[in-house]
């Protein structure tokens, strides 16, 4: 006996639609959806697609400013970089597509965040990843990474666009839900932007790309939805990526652009052909009318259903102007790929689809628009972690074991055996990437003597411990980043990764969160041009450690003013910029050396921020610095120990057997940054004629990483294990 057919409202569950938002979908329709509507419905009404959790504090970010072109609400970010140049840019997730098969995953995420870039008109030239794994002994995590790492290197190295930055964190926090956050930055005339909105009814509406499978079907409402025990089963819902179809949709979709043909353009990534045709329609306020018989296919006998909700790979949708069809299809044939004219622009304000003769969708558009639930869910404040007095933390039984403890973690361990997978010099205009000692990557402007910066940040451990300062701390240790390589900061993209929003106290992480980000953005002049939100990270009712990734971007004017932290020299002196109090809270110092997760993160002081990093800035534009590094992560003996290991020079610290050493040694107070110079006295006395505290540190003398009479060791022994942890462990 056959099983009983589910009703509408049976369906609209299993979709993700809560019972109010179905009945919303009567309400509007004035009647019962098909399954074809229903489907559109319920991705266009995902959390992923519409935001309908986080819109209303997403609204607190600040997002003009004198060089911002285009803020949230399109594909992507656009910046003035001057000489009539932009630089286009946004990061995205691919969490859960990345849990379930790494691979994959990884890999459509790099094509994904790559469209959204070129989809305005610009060139690719780089792309940067934000990972987070859970811990190395969990029986999954090591296949996750091999996997995720492959799919990152395989789809960007054939494409031909250099990774050059990025961030691997491990904690059993993602043990359930691993993060993978891409980004993708790009450059084009500011002239010669596109964007999404189709301009009038009665245009071409043409497809093109790869042809249309039943890979990725509701790829969005996955992402929206929790794991369980049973996730493996989610495999078809996760994309299938070809990297050198991407590349030939690049050069067609630019020269296209260049044609003068295109009157508006949409990638299809989430929720596929129903979120690119809903959003070309709706912010054209125009209606839609699709053929789907005319839709490329890869695959026998698909429903209109599976066609717009499929999520394959590598495709576009483009309005052309009038009588432009056969330019078109010149264009595409040249490059190989598949087209169609599939539709036309209407004056209806509706969409709608035709399959086989037959109406099989007939919805107004202005519901999956701009009409979709809006929720103010309920939130409380998230308990904080007390601050820490730092002199009742106990300083370490064993210097050097504390020591390598710190520097040789899974998170400081170095990363070389991901970024070798990755091709970090391709297009030949990579000037600093993941292998050069620099806290940010950086890219020539080609053809220019500019450069463009770029990184990606989070502490999610500050973030546990307090949203707001974890937020503030994540903006402004990327605005630390970009300066410390000599650059203006401009501007933000976000990801930002949560649990279940339905749960108050993960819903106050979020609004948390996003009010300390918000505040250090108005401070630092820093707006947001483009985002993502991630919700539902969680497995089981075991949410994710808050995770709000930010993706930066600076100016360099003339890239010949770069500088990292791998430059220090024999006799060179280490000046620390900045005060230390000895913020232990949340430190990894408490973590890896005496096995706590506790206290109060660093509080972050923004206007001291912002007035250290210009006073650093100021020194490297006047190339009074060797070398410079940010200090975040395990303090000044981070810091140290990065700038000696990159520089294959010895330091010795200045610090004492006191009680309070490890304060110094090991706090992380913000606002700080460890610089090498010849001349320390000259450095000193600027910043007190700025008011900052400054005072040598250190300086930069034999083979030995060392601090006289609390530890001393080999500088190639510490090489041996900071070089050795991951590969160990991948082998092992």
């Amino acid at each position: 006996m056959s099983a009983p057919q589910k009703t509408m409202a049976e369906l609209a569950a299993e979709y993700g639609l809560a019972p109010n938002e179905y009945q919303v979908v009567l309400d509007r329709l004035g009647r019962e959806p098909n399954h074809v509507e229903l489907g559109v419905f319920s991705v266009m009404w995902s959390e992923h697609c519409s935001y309908k959790s986080s819109k209303i504090h997403l609204g607190k970010f600040p997002t003009k400013g004198p060089r911002v072109i285009c803020g949230p609400g399109e594909n992507a970010g656009v910046i003035d970089i001057d000489d009539g140049d932009a630089c286009i840019f946004k990061m995205e997730s691919h969490n859960h597509p990345s849990y379930i098969e790494p691979y994959q995953g990884a890999a459509t995420g790099v094509g994904g965040i790559m469209r959204d870039v070129f989809t305005m008109g610009a060139r690719p030239v780089a792309l940067l990843n934000a990972l987070r794994f859970g811990d190395p002994s969990h029986e999954k995590t090591k296949r996750l990474v091999k996997g995720v790492v492959s799919g990152i290197g395989g789809y960007g190295n054939c494409v031909g666009v250099p990774t050059v930055a990025g961030e691997t964190n491990f904690h059993a926090g993602y043990n359930g839900n691993i993060l993978v956050n891409a980004m993708c930055v790009g450059v084009a005339r500011a002239d010669a932007l596109f964007y999404s909105a189709a301009p009038a009814p009665g245009l071409s509406v043409v497809y093109f790309g790869s042809k249309t499978g039943r890979d990725g079907i509701h790829g969005a409402t996955m992402a929206s939805a929790e794991f369980d025990e049973d996730s493996d089963e989610k495999r078809p819902t996760v994309q299938v990526g070809d990297p050198f179809a991407e590349k030939l949709l690049i050069e067609a979709t630019l020269e296209l652009m260049a044609s003068g043909a295109v009157a508006a353009i949409q990638d299809m990534g989430a929720a596929g052909l129903t979120s690119s045709s809903v959003e070309m329609a709706g912010k054209g306020a125009v209606g839609i009318e699709l053929n789907m018989d005319a839709v490329p296919q890869r695959e026998e006998g698909m429903t209109a259903y599976e066609m717009m909700l499929s999520e394959s790979q590598e495709r576009m949708l483009a309005v052309l102007k009038p009588g432009r069809e056969e330019d078109g299809h010149r264009i595409f044939r040249k490059w190989g790929l598949d087209a169609a004219v599939i539709g036309m622009t209407t004056d209806t304000g509706r969409l709608v689809l035709k399959h086989h003769g037959e109406t099989v969708c007939d919805v107004p558009l202005a519901p999956l628009f701009d009409d979709a639930p809006l929720y103010d869910r309920p939130w409380v404040q998230p308990e904080l972690q007390p601050r820490l007095d730092a002199k009742t933390i106990p300083a370490p039984d064993s210097w050097v074991d504390a020591v390598i403890k710190v520097v040789c973690c899974p998170d400081m361990a170095s990363k070389r055996w991901i970024w070798e997978q990755y091709d970090r010099h391709v297009m030949a205009d990579t000037l600093q990437d993941s292998a050069t000692a620099a806290d940010a990557g950086v890219v020539r402007v080609h053809g220019t003597d500019k450069g463009l910066a770029m990184t990606s940040d989070c502490t999610p451990r500050y973030v546990q411990a307090d949203p707001y300062e974890g937020g503030k701390q994540a903006v402004a240790e990327a605005w630390r980043n970009l300066t410390a390589v000599g650059s203006r900061p401009i501007a933000i993209t976000d990801n930002l990764n949560f649990g279940n929003p339905q749960r108050p106290e993960i819903m106050g992480q979020i609004v948390r969160a996003i009010d300390g980000m918000a505040e250090a953005c108005r401070v630092l002049d820093f707006p947001v041009v483009s985002g993502n939100v991630s919700l539902y990270n969680e497995t089981n009712g075991a949410a994710i450690p808050p995770t709000p990734t930010v993706g930066a971007v600076g100016l360099l004017t003339n890239y010949d003013v770069v500088v990292g932290f791998g430059g220090m020299v024999e006799g060179d002196m280490l000046v620390l910029i900045g005060e230390t109090v000895g913020e232990l809270g949340s430190s990894l110092y408490l973590r890896e050396v005496l096995g706590r997760e506790d206290g109060a993160p660093p509080p972050v002081d923004l206007a001291l921020e912002r007035k250290t990093g210009d006073f650093v800035r100021g020194l490297i534009e006047a190339g009074d610095l060797t070398c410079v590094h940010d200090l975040s992560d395990g303090g000044l003996i981070g810091a140290a120990a990065d700038i000696a290991l990159a520089s294959d020079c010895g330091v010795e610290l200045d610090a004492t057997s006191t009680t309070h050493a490890h304060i110094l040694l090991f706090g992380e107070d913000q606002a700080r940054y460890l610089v090498a110079t010849p001349d320390a006295t000259g450095i000193i006395a600027a910043a007190q004629s700025a008011g900052l505290h400054a005072s040598v540190v250190g300086r930069a003398v034999g083979r030995d990483f060392a601090s006289a009479e609390l530890f001393r060791l080999s500088l190639d022994h510490l090489r041996e294990m900071h070089e050795g942890w991951m590969p160990n462990w991948i082998e092992g």
